[in-house]
């Protein structure tokens, strides 16, 4: 169990915790003999890491990515925290508590999976009620569901990210689909559920979040449609011009070609889902933004991407 963080290490600090271990180089002393450059990394950061003897053993003991028990002690380098490494000991994945190594939504992924669930279960359509009795019977793709961020760093870019992202957007639309006219509320619902339902591959969350492979090969909106086929493919009455209109929903979801849809949202139901998406995920980045910056601040700093200071006056009350 892991008990001291990255953030917490001071120097003199005594060592004898887990990392992942982030990075790993061999270099040379002036006398030419080998030492090593670590960084170990947690949930709360980054921190570097030498090692001065047992090189070959340590350097061989694991590699990038792994997980391992580290012995040392915490000195100062350049102005920052240093370990001198003395002992690693690989340490075992299924061993590990991922919400030590990476961050996490605050919300509990099994009460949320419970909503989402019993959101799906108001769905009138008895095609798509028997989709997502298939879809929630696969306990592998349940379990990444549960798990998988939404992103690697724009919104819901933790743990538990992509279900906290699908349900926020469940709820949205199950409001917002009895406002306006011609909408159809189970078409609506089930495409939100199953609009990012690619990220439980596009992403590899085990000691970073990356992309995979797979993700930089086809993207989650290729993955997606590969997911509802195969699961539509086991229910041979579903009526063709509904999986296509589900299917529209995933592959036009970003709204413009430029930001990856193959096709712009034709449908009310499409538009409606690309709106809800938008709208989410901006609030989502925007309190994440808010909640790093200066707390004693009325306003955050510059946001590179959205271009502008955000105000933090009120929201600063709602949290206090």
């Amino acid at each position: 169990m892991k008990k001291v963080y990255v953030e917490d290490i001071r120097p003199g600090d005594r060592i004898n915790e887990l990392f992942v271990l982030a990075e790993k180089t061999v270099s040379r002393k002036k006398d030419g003999k080998p030492f090593l450059n670590l960084t170990l990394a947690d949930k709360t950061g980054r921190v570097k890491a030498v090692v001065w003897d047992n090189v070959q053993q340590i350097s061989t003991a694991a590699e990038t990515g792994d997980f391992i028990q580290v012995l040392g002690g915490a000195g100062e380098y350049r102005g920052s925290v240093q370990i001198t490494v003395k002992e690693v000991q690989p340490v075992a994945a299924e061993s590990i508590d991922l919400r030590d190594f990476l961050p996490a939504s605050g919300k509990n992924p099994e009460q949320m999976f419970e909503r989402l669930v019993n959101l799906c279960a108001t769905i009138k359509n008895n095609h798509l009620k028997r989709f997502f009795d298939v879809l929630w019977g696969d306990s592998d793709l349940v379990e990444g569901f549960k798990t998988a961020p939404a992103a690697k760093m724009m919104h819901h870019a933790y743990l538990g990210g992509l279900l906290e992202h699908t349900l926020s957007m469940a709820m949205l639309a199950d409001k917002v689909a009895t406002h306006y006219g011609g909408v159809d509320r189970d078409l609506l619902l089930a495409g939100t559920v199953v609009h990012d339902i690619g990220k439980i591959n596009e992403l590899e969350y085990n000691h970073r979040i990356d992309y995979t492979d797979q993700g930089r090969l086809l993207s989650h909106i290729v993955i997606g449609v590969q997911i509802v086929d195969e699961k539509i493919s086991q229910l041979p009455e579903f009526p063709l011009s509904l999986a296509d209109q589900l299917k529209h929903m995933i592959i036009s979801h970003h709204g413009e070609k430029q930001f990856g849809s193959p096709e712009l949202p034709k449908t009310l139901e499409a538009v409606l889902l690309h709106y809800l998406d938008a709208i989410d995920s901006r609030m989502n980045a925007i309190r994440q933004f808010m909640a790093a910056d200066d707390p004693d601040s009325d306003w955050t700093g510059y946001h590179r991407l959205l271009e502008r200071h955000f105000f933090k006056g009120r929201w600063k009350e709602i949290q206090g």
